[in-house]
């Protein structure tokens, strides 16, 4: 069986303070990764970081700053010696509302965001190191950029983008290194708490498997796609919904004793 099994390598993970970051960060060193964790401030990034462990290191740097990107990679690169894994998961939406009542500020800022600071990380990394010793890469994208939805289509559009430019780096940058990106569907996150909160068990019993995602269900899925198990994984798109576009359950009871 391929492994899993990430010892010696090196993570970069960008918004990893809270929720699905700092799931994936924490699900990456128990894998056996050494993880450097972002954040916009120093302080959350340190907390984050002694939340997963004696492998991690926090960095205060925003995903849209070149110069503190460009610092925490050489950063990682001097403590850990290598950058093996890149993950884009920084991401924002200011941009709530119809497309025609947005104005240029917020479509500068959710675009730079969600879809300008996973190029600038990617490309970072490359030239510093994967380039010569290859690599993965993973990006958070989300179901939005799969489908229509009321009033998050400035944010759904720049997913859908996203999940366009994976596949293109992935074409550029085969063979040594992988690009793929995982389309979370709703999770318990501070970022999505306005599609969740407050009517939680409604919209549980509109998705198949009868709840929300947390933040373990995405991070699980990256640590695969990262790892060697993976190997012949680029260029997809893997939506991590439980069952939220197929629509809600049909009532099926698994007999005693079955496997899931």
């Amino acid at each position: 069986m391929t492994s899993m099994d990430l010892t010696g390598r090196t993570a970069i993970v960008t918004g990893a303070s809270r929720g699905i970051g700092l799931a994936i960060s924490q699900q990456l060193a128990t894998a056996g990764a050494n993880v450097v964790l972002t954040a916009r401030k120093q302080e959350a990034a340190e907390a984050a970081a002694a939340q997963v462990g004696d492998r991690a290191l926090g960095v205060g740097a925003h995903a849209v700053d070149e110069d503190a990107a460009r610092a925490c990679v050489d950063v990682a690169l001097e403590r850990f010696g290598s950058v093996d894994i890149l993950v884009n998961n920084a991401g924002t939406n200011p941009a709530y509302g119809a497309l025609i009542d947005q104005d240029h500020a917020r479509f500068a800022k959710i675009f730079d965001v969600n879809l300008w600071a996973p190029l600038l990380w990617t490309s970072l990394v490359v030239k510093s190191w994967m380039g010569e010793h290859g690599g993965a890469v993973v990006n958070t994208a989300s179901i939005g950029g799969l489908h229509q939805s009321p009033a998050m289509g400035m944010y759904n559009a720049t997913k859908a983008a996203l999940i366009h430019v994976t596949k293109q780096l992935a074409l550029e940058l085969s063979p040594g290194i992988r690009v793929n990106s995982v389309c979370p569907g709703v999770v318990r996150t501070r970022l999505a708490e306005a599609l969740w909160k407050d009517h939680e068990d409604p919209l549980a019993s509109s998705i198949a498997l009868g709840r929300i995602g947390e933040p373990v269900d995405v991070a699980g899925a990256v640590a695969f796609l990262v790892s060697d198990a993976a190997s012949w994984i680029t260029g997809e798109t893997m939506v991590i919904d439980g069952g939220l576009l197929l629509g809600p359950a049909q009532g099926f009871q698994a007999k005693p004793g079955a496997t899931q």
